[in-house]
């Protein structure tokens, strides 16, 4: 941008009436140049209150802060809009001249570089390529200017408070506090509430929510029968004392914790690391505390009298990335581990980018370089190596602790320890007390200025006298009632889970350069509501599942289609695919083949041949993909071995993380592969089948076989046209093989389950080429 020159000024009644007679004919220009009419333009109602965090700052963020932003290497004319103090100050080239002049509009430059007509002036330039700024934000500008020009610290940096419940039109929908929020914001948009869902799909949805698995038929069928007023919360109520519960939500946290059963790198050794994810399923069973669940993950060894409960807990810290390549140097890799414990906490508990300051202050959120190495310290007390041990070494890198036969038996009895083998798992402990530098660049052995154990004062002070310098005081931190991020990014991701998209989109980001939340208001609300009941996990997703928003029906009208396509303001339900895991379980479970065991090693299920051999370096024992047999092939997907330089093909097919870092949300990608996968995968051919001849030797007739398949499948019964559609499909597939005995054995010689003897094959291969088209209709594979 250009310097702003000096200008003689007017009055300001004279330069408010000025600016007014110039503003539509400005609006008008800078709509043409983009070939639109002032009738294109926003003319949104203005708030009574402009906010600086939701009015004002997206617009100076999209159209001024390239040039008037953070950034001082590209700033101009010394002009910085992204504080108060730059706004407010005297112009660079003009002493008696300022950008802004809270509750003065006329004399306020920026404003008046923004309307005026002059091509010359106008702000944002043309040569600039910035999006114009249209008359809706003109106006919050003007507005906001006159109501003081308050500046704000960054929203999320406000400890979150709770407000009055907004008042709504159709109050008789809302079922809960929560409801009152959505439907208030679905009213501002004109939009009205989908109809509740069916009771089948509901049931269907709640239940993979919660265990991530479907409604067994007899639950089905005992949620029909009951017409009390609350047997939905009931059947809540039965899921959340599931211990499938426990795996589900154990699922989001593998990919949070970034774990896997693999070191990485090239090499890419056994790890074994599963009993920490034993400790994650029995936690959320036992519904810990997010407090408590948080607190022994990353502090737990420096509890009080700490078990190795609490020490295996830890483990949460380890399950990073580790080279096991000779020649490499050891200190530059000790760092990177330390830098990835660093921006996992960053990004797991605060949703902040701290990767981003690794090497220079952070060029948009409030963290310093400095502030960056002073968090790194806290991770950076552990005696470890950067290379330590062989492929395959029979113990964990230190530090590491030994589970026993005995432990198994007692203050880890959630451990499924199926063998007497020595079993080690990498923890913290901190043993040395290691200096911490600024790293000048984020490089490994070019130390800058010591750092004290600390954290950004942007979010909270942290005063080590009171919290202590170590984790454990960091967990002290975390959870202080001032913080004002830690409630807000748990209740903001669980959200995620079940609504498919968070109040803040952008779920690992509430910095400066992620989106700002849909309905602010409702997420402090249940921030403090959480914080005040303790870190209840159950009770919160309890209050999420049994609100008004979440049991609509999930169909779209192409009015709410086009009004609404992201579905942020909530009139309507998500329409979600399930997690990769999920669609594995759903097709064992459907098919009877699932095996529920709780915990335990992570196994080898079925995947093309020769995968592992050309990814590895040919060394251990995870140079060859050996795989599992009998009853562990039939597993859930939770379960399923993770080698890092080689994921599960199936599972990535369907979006699932490589596990290589640090994720808090998946992404959702449709393409040819994933219905590939559904109609080629031996695994859904098994289960095709080995649920055909189930079917077939029940004495039922056709249709009933296919009804049932069709509850097992998509929990509900099938409409008539579906009914028909699939008999008239089995008959003509029954016909095909009556001619092709030969190829209907064929088709059944799949998967090593057992076959029946004593199912004939003709009507048994029909009924499974029935079965795989029901697994492959889309709604198999949503959560309803």
């Amino acid at each position: 941008m250009m310097n702003i020159p000096h200008r003689p000024r007017a009055g300001r009644g004279l330069a408010l009436a000025l600016a007014l007679s110039v503003f539509a004919f400005t609006a008008g220009l800078l709509a043409c140049r983009h070939g639109q009419t002032t009738d294109d333009l926003p003319t949104a109602a203005l708030p009574d209150v402009v906010d600086y965090n939701f009015h004002i700052r997206p617009v100076l963020s999209d159209k001024c802060f390239k040039c008037h932003g953070p950034d001082a290497a590209k700033r101009e004319a010394g002009l910085r809009l992204d504080t108060p103090e730059g706004a407010y100050a005297a112009l660079q080239d003009d002493p008696t001249g300022h950008g802004i002049v809270p509750g003065n509009v006329a004399a306020s430059e920026v404003y008046r570089r923004i309307i005026t007509a002059d091509t010359a002036e106008t702000m944002p330039p043309l040569a600039a390529n910035l999006p114009r700024v249209t008359r809706h934000e003109a106006a919050l500008l003007e507005k906001w200017i006159q109501q003081g020009a308050r500046y704000r610290p960054h929203w999320a940096f406000i400890p979150p408070k709770i407000g009055p419940l907004p008042a709504v039109k159709a109050a008789d929908w809302p079922r809960h506090p929560i409801d009152r929020f959505t439907l208030a914001r679905m009213e501002e948009q004109g939009l009205q509430p989908n109809p509740e869902a069916d009771p089948e799909r509901l049931l269907r949805r709640v239940s993979f929510d919660l265990t991530g698995l479907p409604p067994t038929p007899e639950a089905q069928q005992a949620f029909l029968n009951d017409k009390s007023p609350d047997a939905y919360e009931k059947a809540v109520d039965r899921l959340l004392k599931s211990p499938h519960y426990g795996e589900r939500m154990a699922l989001l946290w593998m990919d949070v914790a970034r774990y896997a059963d693999s070191h990485g790198y090239q090499d890419d050794g056994l790890r074994t690391m599963w009993p920490w994810r034993d400790w994650v399923i029995h936690a959320f069973n036992k519904n810990y505390s997010y407090r408590s669940f948080i607190t022994y993950q990353l502090a737990g060894d420096l509890l009080p009298n700490a078990g190795k409960e609490q020490r295996l807990a830890t483990g949460f810290n380890r399950n990073h990335k580790i080279t096991q390549e000779g020649g490499v140097i050891d200190e530059e890799y000790r760092v990177s581990y330390v830098l990835d414990r660093t921006n996992t906490f960053g990004k797991a508990l605060l949703a902040l980018t701290f990767e981003c300051a690794q090497c220079h202050d952070h060029k948009y959120d409030p963290i310093s370089q400095k502030e960056y190495f002073s968090t790194f310290a806290f991770f950076n007390q552990v005696p470890e190596k950067g290379l330590f041990g062989v492929i395959d070494a029979s113990f964990a890198d230190p530090p590491n602790m030994p589970i026993t036969n005995a432990d198994v038996k007692g203050l880890l009895a959630f451990v499924n320890k199926k063998d007497t083998g020595a079993l080690h798992v990498m923890v913290m402990k901190d043993t040395v007390r290691r200096p911490t530098f600024v790293l000048l660049r984020g490089n490994y052995d070019q130390h800058g200025e010591a750092v004290p154990f600390n954290m950004p004062k942007a979010i909270l002070k942290y005063d080590s006298l009171r919290y202590g310098r170590n984790r454990l005081g960091l967990t002290r931190w975390l959870f202080d009632a001032g913080n004002p991020l830690t409630a807000r990014v748990f209740v903001n991701r669980m959200w995620q889970e079940v609504f498919g998209r968070g109040l803040v989109k952008t779920t690992g980001d509430f910095g400066m350069q992620g989106e700002l939340p849909t309905h602010p208001e409702l997420l402090d609300w249940l921030a403090v509501d959480f914080r005040q009941h303790g870190y209840n996990i159950k009770r919160l997703m309890k209050q999420l599942v049994m609100t008004a928003t979440y049991r609509q029906s999930a169909t779209v009208s192409k009015e709410k289609l086009a009004a609404d396509p992201e579905n942020r303001w909530l009139a309507r339900m998500s329409r979600l695919r399930l997690p990769a895991e999920s669609i594995r379980d759903q097709v064992l479970a459907a098919s009877g083949l699932l095996n529920p065991e709780i915990g335990g090693p992570s196994v080898k299920v079925y995947q093309p041949k020769g995968l592992w051999e050309v990814a590895s370096s040919g060394r251990g024992s995870l140079k060859t993909y050996v795989q599992d047999h009998g009853s562990e092939l039939y597993r859930r997907g939770l379960y399923v071995f993770i080698k890092r330089t080689v994921p599960p093909p199936t599972m990535l097919v369907f979006d699932a993380s490589n596990r290589d870092q640090c994720e808090v949300g998946r992404i959702r990608t449709n393409t040819p592969l994933q219905a590939l996968t559904m109609l080629n995968d031996p695994q859904v051919l098994e289960a095709s089948r080995v649920l055909a001849e189930r079917l077939v030797a029940e004495k039922t007739d056709a249709q009933a076989k296919i009804n049932r398949a069709f509850q097992l499948i998509m929990s509900r019964r099938p409409t008539e046209k579906e009914a028909a559609a699939l008999a008239a499909y089995l008959k003509r597939e029954t016909a095909y093989f009556s001619e092709r005995k030969k190829q209907a054995a064929e088709v059944l010689n799949v998967g090593e389950y057992r076959r029946n003897p004593a199912a004939p094959a003709v009507p048994t291969a029909a009924l499974m080429q029935t079965i795989h088209v029901i697994f492959n209709l889309e709604e198999a594979i949503m959560k309803g």
